[in-house]
C-alpha cells in the first residue's frame, strides 16, 4: 500500500488564476449605474482619439454634469424630471424613465485626460479625448560585478 501525502491547498493556485483572470477583465472598466433612468452609451476609439456618445433625450445641458475625478474615472450625471405633475394624470402606460442617473467609466492611461471636449446637441452628449502615447516605463540597466 502506498502512501499519499495530502495537501490541501492543492488546486487552490488554479483558482487564484482563475480568479485574477476573472477581476482582470473587470479592471479594463466598469460602469456605475444608479436610478431608473439608465442612458445607453457608444464608447469607440480611432489611432486620434476615444469618443463617447450619450443619449439623453428630453434633457438640458443644465441638468447633465461631466467630472473626472483623480482615479482617471469619467462621471456622466443628471436629473430629467417630468414636465407634469403625475398626481394630474392617469396612466394608461407609462414607459419613460425619469429620475437621476450616473454613469462612470475608468479612462484608459494613452488618453489625454485635460483634452477633454463636450458637445450636447439634439439630446445627445457627445464626449472626446485626445490619445497619447502611453509613458514607457523607465528602465535602468544594472551593472553585474
Amino acid at each position: 500500500m502506498a502512501l499519499i501525502k495530502f495537501d490541501p491547498l492543492r488546486g487552490f493556485e488554479s483558482l487564484a488564476r482563475r480568479m485574477s483572470d476573472i477581476m482582470s477583465t473587470f479592471d479594463q472598466g466598469f460602469s456605475i449605474e444608479m436610478g431608473n433612468l439608465t442612458p445607453r452609451v457608444d464608447i469607440t476609439e480611432d489611432e486620434k482619439g476615444l469618443y463617447f456618445a450619450v443619449e439623453l433625450p428630453g434633457l438640458k445641458k443644465e441638468d447633465i454634469k461631466v467630472t473626472i475625478n483623480d482615479n482617471d474615472l469619467l462621471v456622466i450625471k443628471g436629473s430629467k424630471k417630468r414636465e407634469y405633475k403625475v398626481e394630474d394624470k392617469s396612466f394608461i402606460r407609462a414607459e419613460r424613465c425619469f429620475g437621476e442617473f450616473t454613469r462612470s467609466f475608468l479612462l484608459p492611461d494613452n488618453v489625454k485626460k485635460d483634452s477633454i471636449n463636450a458637445k450636447f446637441e439634439n439630446g445627445v452628449l457627445n464626449i472626446s479625448f485626445e490619445k497619447v502615447e502611453p509613458v514607457k516605463p523607465k528602465e535602468v540597466e544594472i551593472s553585474i560585478s
